[in-house]
């Protein structure tokens, strides 16, 4: 079967397409023949520096949409042929995924395979940003940093769903702010000086929950966003900087209080919490809440282009491989 791999961190040069053994699942194991990939900032992270790498090479990607080829003992529920999409802990672009039982979604009804591998990551987290740490209430207002983003775009869908007041968004370009304005955000913001923004946006009260992924200094910025008693939870450093301790002297005025959330780690240490929060995220689809376009699509020997892409800061919504021709 045919991968992408690599073998050296840098660009995106290094991704080559590979011939490797097709894999067998093993106990509570299912492989997959993969019909679609999603590409995740994590992915190039990964290329780009070693994030959560143990050993080269490697084969990236988190998510992928398909059918059962085969099923591992002790498996339930599950069955060849069946479309799923999955959470992997790497090896996704590939044309056979190995997957752990425990994070494989039979596809929601009426998602094909092509939107099915948008979903593993994005739509869970940013449930859980909204609701499972952050704990949205009707009426507040809520500010996502990348709001054009995959995870951007479900969550201001999500955040409206919900009820909340106000849905800002904050992006880098102004291509991106009118998407961002298209997919349930009421005012979107752009380049760094969000705070002021916010301030004068709301007339000085800050907004009630901050979504941030980028970290650093824009993190900083988030808290500095917040009313009285308002949450921001930290979900990822694509900005690159040093990692921002907040301590009691930040916390203390306001009242306020920060949270962290990683996908990753929670498919790792508990893989049925994760099944569960993405369950609860899967029905928005099915309810009609949300709508996860996506915005550019490259064959598998082409995943070195969907990497530029994603680096290159322009790309909104998710970036999907075609792996099944």
């Amino acid at each position: 079967m045919r991968v992408i791999e690599f073998k050296e961190y840098g660009g995106p040069e290094v991704l080559k397409t590979v011939e490797a053994v097709v894999p067998e699942p093993g106990p509570g194991q299912v492989t997959i023949d993969t019909a679609y990939a999603g590409v995740n900032f994590a992915d190039l992270k990964a290329r780009a520096e070693g994030y959560r790498v143990t050993a080269l090479p490697v084969v990236p990607g988190l998510e992928v949409s398909g059918r059962i080829r085969a099923v591992g003992e002790g498996v339930t529920g599950l069955r060849i042929g069946q479309e799923v999409a999955a959470f992997l802990d790497g090896g996704g672009y590939a044309e056979v995924a190995l997957a752990p039982a425990a994070t494989v979604f039979p596809l929601p009804e009426g998602v094909d395979l092509r939107t099915g591998a948008t979903l593993p990551t994005v739509l869970p987290t940013a449930h859980a940003l909204l609701h499972e740490i952050g704990r949205l209430r009707a009426g507040e207002s809520v500010l996502v940093q990348g709001a054009a983003g995959g995870v951007g775009t479900v969550a201001g869908q999500l955040a409206r769903a919900a009820g909340a007041g106000t849905v800002y968004g904050v992006v880098s370009s102004e291509a991106k702010a009118e998407y961002a304005l298209a997919h349930g955000y009421d005012e979107v913001f752009v380049g760094d000086s969000f705070a002021d923004e916010v301030r004068r946006a709301t007339g000085g009260r800050g907004v009630d929950l901050v979504l941030d992924a980028v970290g650093g200094e824009t993190l900083r910025r988030g808290l500095d966003s917040l009313a009285v008693f308002g949450r921001l939870v930290s979900f990822g450093n694509a900005g690159g900087g040093e990692p921002w301790r907040v301590g009691q002297p930040e916390l203390y005025p306001g009242s306020r209080s920060v949270a962290g959330f990683s996908i990753l780690e929670l498919a790792l240490s508990d893989p049925a919490t994760l099944r569960t929060v993405a369950e609860r995220a899967f029905r928005a689809v099915t309810e009609g809440h949300v709508d996860l376009p996506v915005t550019a699509e490259f064959a598998l020997s082409d995943a070195a282009e969907a990497h530029l892409l994603m680096e290159g800061r322009t790309s909104t919504g998710k970036l999907v491989l075609r792996i099944a021709d």
